[in-house]
């Protein structure tokens, strides 16, 4: 189990399930990391693309835990929920073993933070008990961006509003959820900052303690390879192009700085620092 401590805050990855993803002309994911392109940064060998040229990703939750606080920073798909990228079945995973692995219980959580409302940022929010979907942390208050859920609720996609009914909806029918603001201040040691782009409303996780710094990035950015190619960005962006320009902008605050960089979807060893490389950049571990 992978963990970090930045001052006082201590930083675990719990894995859902981890991927690789090969290249095909048709992929919805990152059209331009070729086998050829993603060759032309060494640096991404072995630990986040394989011998085969495959990307490699995770899904994970983290564990952020701090002097009077456990907050958890995103979910993952969940258990029994049926999905475009799952099937029919949903997932059957370990998660709550994993979680309870690592010494948190489900009630010993304070906070919930989804930097977006994605499949695979809020499935553990919830947990199918006796045929109804219940909030998996019952003692935790849930941190949903407003700006995120106006958006979503107004969608029309019919699996995101399949995903807004059993992973968000319980949510506010228990009386858990905050509507937060992109800039919300969780506690003295950790706040959110706007990184919007893939969604309307995401955010990323500051944390400041002791004169260390991190930030977990949510899905600013998917993978490594975006640090050699800002530009590179999935189907799945809601706004390409301003997905494009906040990594760009992001990746130039953290280079070269003390800031550990710690990767929603980055496979392991998922932290490191941003380094300058020529007129991009690269991940440092």
């Amino acid at each position: 189990m992978l963990n970090w401590q930045v001052g006082e805050v201590k930083v675990t990855r719990v894995v859902e399930m981890e991927m690789p993803i090969a290249y095909s002309p048709d992929t919805v994911f990152l059209k331009e990391a070729t086998p050829a392109e993603l060759r032309k940064s060494p640096w991404l060998y072995p630990h986040f693309v394989n011998e085969q040229d495959e990307l490699l990703l995770s899904i994970h939750a983290l564990l952020v835990e701090v002097p009077g606080m456990r907050l958890v920073v995103d979910t993952c798909i969940g258990n029994d929920k049926p999905r475009g990228m799952t099937g029919p079945g949903g997932l059957a995973t370990k998660f709550l073993e994993a979680f309870e692995s690592v010494g948190w219980t489900r009630e010993s959580v304070d906070a919930v933070v989804c930097t977006h409302m994605h499949v695979d940022h809020v499935g553990w929010n919830t947990m199918l008990v006796d045929g109804k979907f219940v909030p998996t942390f019952p003692n935790a208050r849930y941190l949903f961006g407003r700006t995120e859920f106006e958006h979503w609720s107004a969608e029309g996609d019919e699996e995101q509003q399949a995903i807004l009914a059993d992973s968000v909806q319980p949510i506010l029918d228990a009386g858990l959820a905050e509507f937060v603001g992109l800039d919300h201040v969780i506690s003295p040691q950790i706040r959110l900052i706007p990184t919007t782009g893939h969604t309307p409303g995401h955010v990323s996780v500051k944390i400041e303690s002791g004169g260390e710094h991190a930030v977990i990035t949510g899905d600013m950015t998917h993978h490594p390879c975006q640090l050699a190619h800002p530009e590179w960005s999935p189907s799945f962006d809601s706004d390409p192009i301003a997905a494009a320009v906040t990594r760009a902008k992001m990746f130039a605050e953290w280079a070269d700085q003390p800031i550990l960089v710690i990767g929603t979807h980055y496979a392991a060893p998922t932290a490191g620092h941003v380094k300058r490389d020529g007129a991009g950049f690269r991940f440092d571990v």
